[in-house]
């Protein structure tokens, strides 16, 4: 089952809420409107039974130059933000000990506990 996480700024008390799971996803087929047949990603979290079709991972990020949050797809990785081009980028669940873009001064820290 998956752990929700939250990172705590100790300066400015900013805080990040993510889950060690990330966003699983596979595919399905459907039909459009013009009966052409597209594959739309279909997310399947904990407990889902579908989980055993998925193939890739939507991941949370947070661009520590310009505070952007994204989702970085597990099967298409990139390695710079989307916003502002700058290679600062980690993985939400990889905060702790990252210097605080809100503040530019305080460190994450992280505690267990759940997602609202």
């Amino acid at each position: 089952m998956a752990q929700g996480f939250r990172f705590i700024c100790g300066k400015c008390d900013h805080v990040i809420m993510t889950w060690d799971d990330g966003n699983p996803y596979y595919f399905e087929s459907v039909i459009t409107k013009t009966g052409k047949v597209k594959q739309k990603k279909k997310y399947a979290y904990h407990p889902n039974p579908e989980r055993e079709r998925c193939i890739g991972n939507d991941v949370e990020y947070l661009c520590l130059s310009c505070k952007k949050e994204f989702m970085v797809d597990s099967e298409a990785p990139i390695t710079m933000c989307p916003k502002c081009k700058s290679s600062e980028i980690v993985r939400k669940m990889e905060l702790e000990g990252k210097s605080c873009p809100y503040c530019k001064e305080g460190v994450f820290r992280c505690e267990l506990g759940p997602i609202s």
